[in-house]
């Protein structure tokens, strides 16, 4: 048995102090969301069951796909990772997608709330729930399964391929595990991992030093997948920073309401491309 150990909460200190004077969040101010279904919702909301707990998850795709289970950012399920998750079906050749709720209900309405959920999660249960849905995507049609996410969801989809055997192939965006939670020279599924040159979430999913850094997020990770001997590939984005390839209206206005202005939409069709060719490869029957 692998022993999962909670990720590192030392990173979030560091980025938010430049965007939030407090930290202090009430429960109550947390969004309970209810991605309730209708007629014109293009997801199937299931219930995942694992070990004593069950939590809902998101199916979206054709039925006989290959899977990707869709890991949220530290927002929750929102309307960028459904976004994520929708494009992701729909890319060439099909995909059936599915988002966990890590979170059970509630999503992050800012940072504060947002670092106040991350905080809180059991990293241990997120890496099962993540376990058992690509488990529920294998009895259910899809003959291999990868695993996707973005920033925390990022960094628990490159811990997939060291500590999930059963994950066929994995793509992370910016985000990098703990040395606690996994160790990436470990890993034993195909990994691909996206930055932005200009991603200054210290020893998270930075590329260029900013403050006391003083190593590469992006670099160190591709060292240890160097050891680990499997297949890899590590794409930086120049002049792009944390969260690029969230192009929502919305989420464009959440990047620069954090700091982050750039668009570059050439960069996120690069960067979706890779990710399509990716997994046609590796999730191939």
């Amino acid at each position: 048995m692998v022993a999962i150990i909670p990720f590192s909460r030392s990173f979030t200190t560091t980025l938010l102090k430049p965007i939030v004077r407090t930290l202090s969040v009430s429960p109550s101010r947390l969004q309970v969301r209810s991605m309730a279904e209708s007629a014109s919702s293009p997801f199937k909301k299931i219930q995942i069951k694992r070990d004593d707990t069950t939590f809902d998850a998101y199916v979206v795709g054709k039925e006989d796909a290959p899977g990707i289970v869709v890991v949220q950012e530290w927002w929750g399920v929102d309307y960028e990772v459904k976004n994520h998750a929708l494009k992701i079906s729909q890319l060439d050749p099909g995909f059936k997608a599915l988002i966990p709720d890590l979170y059970r209900g509630k999503v992050g309405l800012d940072v504060a709330e947002a670092q106040h959920l991350m905080d809180g999660l059991d990293w241990q249960g997120a890496v099962k729930d993540i376990s058992a849905s690509v488990n529920w995507l294998k009895a259910n049609g899809s003959k291999k399964v990868g695993v996707t996410g973005y920033c925390m969801g990022g960094a628990l989809s490159i811990a997939s391929s060291v500590l999930l055997p059963e994950v066929d192939a994995v793509v992370a965006f910016y985000g990098v595990p703990s040395s606690a939670l996994a160790d990436p020279a470990k890993a034993k599924a195909p990994v691909q991992a996206h930055f932005g040159e200009l991603d200054s979430f210290v020893g998270f999913s930075d590329v260029t030093v900013w403050m006391k850094a003083s190593k590469w997020a992006a670099k160190a990770l591709e060292e240890k997948l160097k050891a680990s001997g499997i297949p890899y590939e590590v794409h930086i984005y120049p002049g792009n920073g944390h969260a690029f390839m969230n192009r929502s209206p919305e989420g464009i206005q959440r990047r620069k309401g954090m700091g982050m202005p750039d668009e570059d939409e050439a960069a996120v069709e690069l960067a979706w491309s890779r990710f399509r060719a990716w997994m046609s490869r590796y999730l191939s029957a």
